[in-house]
This record gives C-alpha cells, structure tokens and sequence, in this order.
C-alpha cells in the first residue's frame, strides 16, 4: 500500500504569539493632536507678561520664522506687547572675536542680578553656511549664567542680514521687556557692519578691547569709535596689567579728538578682567552716569524716537527688497540678465533698468 507525501515542508514557518502594542492607538491619536495643536496668540501673550521663558523661546521663534502664518501671529504678539516694552536699558557690545565678549557678558550679567536685575542676553551668532543655525552657541560659553533663573540667554544665527545681525533682534527686544527684562544685552558678531545696525536699537553701546593688538591708534580711524560710549580694555590681569593701562591712556587721547557727542556725554574708558571679575563694577557705574545724563537732558528719548523712525524706513527697504527678489518676472529675468552681463552683452545698469521695468509693469522707472 502506497502512502501519501505531504506536502509540508520542514522549514515551513509558523504563526508566533502576536505581541502587543507597546503604545496604545488613543495614545498616539493624543500625541498627534499636541503637536498639531499650537498656542493661540492671546495664550502666548499671556504667558510672556507673565514672564514665562519657555513662551517668550517660543515667541521669538515665532518672529524669525518666515512662514506666513507665523509671521501673522508674531505681529499680534508684538503689537499687544509694545506697550508692556520700552521700560529697560538697552546694551550693545562688541568687539574683535577673541576679546572676550562672551566672558565679559556672564561676569557682567552676573553682577547685574546679584543688583537686582533681569537680564535677557540677545547674541547673534554668525550663521553655519549649511544648517543656516548658529555657530558659537553662546548658552555653551556662559556656563554659570544661564542656569541664573533672573537670565534669558537667546543665541540667535545672523542669517543674511545686513552686518550679520539677526534680522528680528528689534523685535526680540520688545518681548523681553514685556517679559519683564530690564535689562537687555546684546552681542554683536563683532565683524562687518553689525555694529552699526545694533548701535542703532540700543541705548548704549560699549566697544571691548584689547591690550597690545596693535589697533590703539589705528582706532582713531575707525567709524566704531565714534559710536562707542564707553571703550573696556578687557583681559587686564596677570601680566598683561601694565598693557591695559598704556591701551587705556591711548584710547583716552584719541577720544578727545572726535567732536563733542549730541548727548554731551564724554566717552569712557577702562580696564577690567572679566576672567576674574574684577572692574565690572565701574563698567556698571559709568553706564548709569550716562542714563542719568541722557534722560535729564532729554536725548535718551529723543534717541529712541529716531531709533524708531530708522527701523520704520529700514523695515520698508527690507520688505521691497524681499518683495522684488520674490517677483515672479524678477525670478525669470534675473538669471537672462546675468548671462547678458558676464557675457559683455550688456552692462549692470541696463540689466538693472530692465528688471525694475519687468517688477512695476511700466515702459519707464
């Protein structure tokens, strides 16, 4: 009698116990729904006149986003906040990379809340040309400060403002104060025209230098002096005392040959070690003699009038420019008309006047 062959294999596999779900599917619907779901304007306002860091982070995210609908709600936020704003002494610092401006700001910092003070620390950072975020990463650098609960650190990449100064900074300024900052710091990349661009949003602007770099008289040349209220000789410890002090006697004379200030106010200099804390104090002193002249004599709100009459105008030059580079006859003609210039076919200001008839839609500019 013949038997029948299975048809079974041995290697054929079977069914193991099904393993359940380690994540509940009402779970994960939830944890959809919260990312989905983002804070409402009025909820963000709240929370920052609140002084709620972690919504104030978030807002000033916001405002650097270019999306649109970020930039309606940012707007919203601002505008809600601009009357809790304007109630804070507003610091540029700058300087040489090097010279020790991260340093300076945690010592600095540091003194100010053990005054008394909340400080939020705006530094712009110089922007990774891959990931467009920020390079140096200040928050790394002040190690002490930013664990100070009376401290808001924001690193903030330049982008491709102008001077390399993040192009919201104005507005960041404006959340901290309602925030209840009350005093605000902000550091420059120290390079190009971002000293310029911040000198014009701050109140005062101190210039760190160092001894011995050779640029003490080359300083006179220098536009940076001219707007420097008060110039710091940093690193003025060990042996390097003695440098400080010539450094010090040198700016002193190349100040008095720049005409008197519209404020009056006669520039300072100094020393300090911001590595061993030591002079911190005066750099403190000399920035309230200079409040104290401002706003008696009344150029600290004329300041800030004109301050914000720039930032209207600079405001309408970035948003043309944007509106034009963005334009759809700009974008196809652009690229014809480089071809035409690097092929000697026709010169910059030809191309220039093309382009601008092809955006406003007329025979003539």
């Amino acid at each position: 009698m013949k038997t029948k062959k299975s048809n079974k294999s041995a290697l054929t596999e079977v069914d193991g116990v099904k393993q359940p779900d380690t994540t509940s599917k009402s779970s994960i619907q939830k944890i959809k729904l919260n990312r989905r779901k983002q804070p409402s304007a009025k909820e963000f306002i709240t929370k920052i006149l609140a002084g709620n860091i972690t919504f104030l982070s978030k807002a000033i995210t916001l405002i650097e986003s270019t999306n649109n609908k970020h930039k309606i709600k940012a707007s919203k936020i601002i505008n809600a906040c601009l009357k809790h704003a304007n109630n804070s002494v507003r610091i540029g610092i700058t300087g040489v990379p090097g010279v020790g401006k991260s340093t300076f700001i945690e010592a600095f910092g540091k003194h100010l809340t053990s005054l008394g003070k909340k400080v939020a620390v705006l530094a712009i950072d110089p922007s990774s040309s891959v990931n467009k975020g920020s390079i140096l990463g200040d928050k790394t650098r002040m190690e002490e400060l930013v664990k100070n609960q009376n401290v808001f650190i924001r690193p903030s990449p330049s982008g491709t403002s102008l001077g390399g100064v993040a192009r919201k900074t104005r507005e960041s300024i404006i959340l901290c104060e309602a925030a209840g900052f009350d005093t605000i710091l902000i550091e420059t990349v120290g390079v190009g025209q971002s000293e310029t661009v911040v000198h014009s949003m701050v109140d005062f602007f101190l210039l760190l230098k160092l001894a011995g770099a050779g640029d003490e008289l080359q300083g006179i040349k220098r536009g940076i002096i001219e707007m420097a209220d008060a110039i710091v000789i940093n690193k003025a410890d060990n042996n390097n005392k003695t440098a400080a002090k010539l450094a010090k006697a040198e700016f002193s004379r190349a100040l008095h040959l720049f005409p008197q200030k519209e404020s009056t106010w006669l520039p300072k200099v100094t020393t300090c070690s911001a590595l061993h804390q030591v002079g911190i104090d005066s750099v403190w002193k000399i920035i309230t003699d200079y409040l104290q002249l401002t706003k008696a004599n009344g150029f600290f709100i004329n300041k800030r009038a004109k301050q914000n009459e720039f930032w209207l105008l600079e405001t309408i030059n970035q948003h043309l420019l944007d509106h034009f580079y963005n334009n759809s006859n700009t974008k196809k003609n652009l690229n014809k008309e480089l071809d035409k210039i690097n092929n000697a076919k026709s010169s910059p200001f030809d191309a220039a006047e093309r382009l601008l008839k092809g955006y406003f839609g007329v025979r003539e500019c």
